[in-house]
Order: C-alpha cells, then sequence, then structure tokens
C-alpha cells in the first residue's frame, strides 16, 4: 500500500496511527463506521462548506451527525455558508469525496473546526485522504496539527412530546 499524504505527516511529526481499510466503493460515513465496528461518533467525516470570498471551511464532524449550519454560521459569524456539493468539495481540495483528510490539506486554505464530540475519545478516526483506508490516531494530537477550533456544530432532532 502507498502511503498517502495524511500518512506521511502523521510520520513526520511522530504521531501513531494505525490503518484501518474498508471497500473503496463505500462513501457514506456512517456505514464505514458499521463496517469497521466503530461507535458513529468515533468516526469523523469531513465536510466542505463554501462561504464566499473567505476560505473554505472543513468541519469534521461525527459519521452519525447532521451538520447544523446555522450553529456553524453563529460560530464564524459568517451571514452565508453551504455545504459543498460532491463537485465543488473535489474542486476546493482535490480530493475525491470519501477520502477528504483534513491532514491532506494542512497547507491548503482551509479553516479547520471540528464538532467538540471528538474529546469523548481518545482516538479517532479520519479519512487517510484516499478512499478505502481510514486512520485511527489520538483527538489531541489531530486538534494540535490542524489547528481546529471544536464547537457543538451536530443539528439535534427536536424533542418529541411524550403523551405518558
Amino acid at each position: 500500500m502507498t502511503k498517502t499524504l495524511a500518512m506521511l505527516v502523521l510520520e513526520g511529526k511522530k504521531i501513531p496511527y494505525e490503518i484501518v481499510t474498508y471497500p473503496d466503493s463505500e462513501r457514506d460515513a456512517e456505514k464505514i463506521a458499521v463496517l469497521l465496528q466503530v461507535p458513529g461518533d468515533q468516526l469523523f467525516k469531513s465536510l466542505v462548506v463554501a462561504r464566499p470570498p473567505a476560505k473554505p471551511l472543513l468541519v469534521m464532524l461525527p459519521a452519525d451527525g447532521q451538520l447544523d449550519l446555522k450553529k456553524l454560521a453563529a460560530f464564524t459569524g459568517d451571514k452565508k455558508l453551504k455545504l459543498a456539493g460532491h463537485q465543488e468539495a473535489e474542486q476546493l481540495t482535490g480530493l475525491k469525496v470519501g477520502g477528504i483528510s483534513p491532514l491532506a490539506l494542512l497547507n491548503k486554505r482551509f479553516v479547520m473546526l471540528i464538532d467538540a464530540t471528538a474529546r469523548r475519545y481518545e482516538q479517532i478516526y479520519i479519512s487517510a485522504g484516499q478512499r478505502g483506508i481510514n486512520l485511527k490516531l489520538p483527538t489531541a494530537a489531530l486538534i494540535k496539527l490542524t489547528q481546529a477550533r471544536a464547537a457543538d456544530f451536530i443539528a439535534h432532532a427536536p424533542m418529541q412530546a411524550s403523551n405518558d
């Protein structure tokens, strides 16, 4: 297996990591978490958010979470944010959807953010920068390396009224 840029970055910084693989035809983060038998909130997907004319955002979110653009806008102070479609995300990152890694984008023009739930785990899983490969790495090291700011970016379902 050829090492990805993300792996080389981690090795250069002497950060330990573990490679986990799955069928490279799979792009759905929730399904990947199931395939890898890890909790859906321990595997993080990378979402590209456009905010012209400012630098795009890369938001790391648990596989089982949905991005709340209003919370994100309140955190960043942006008036208008738009989740990038597959084509736009690939254009902005130079990586294929399903293989977008924050570690492969360190020297690109992205503002990195991570959902605060990442801190629940000592280690989380992220893309290695290639479909079919994820990396398990220390959460604190990822946050430090990407200089990601953490906050709650997950859309929470409204509370259901009960008739008890």
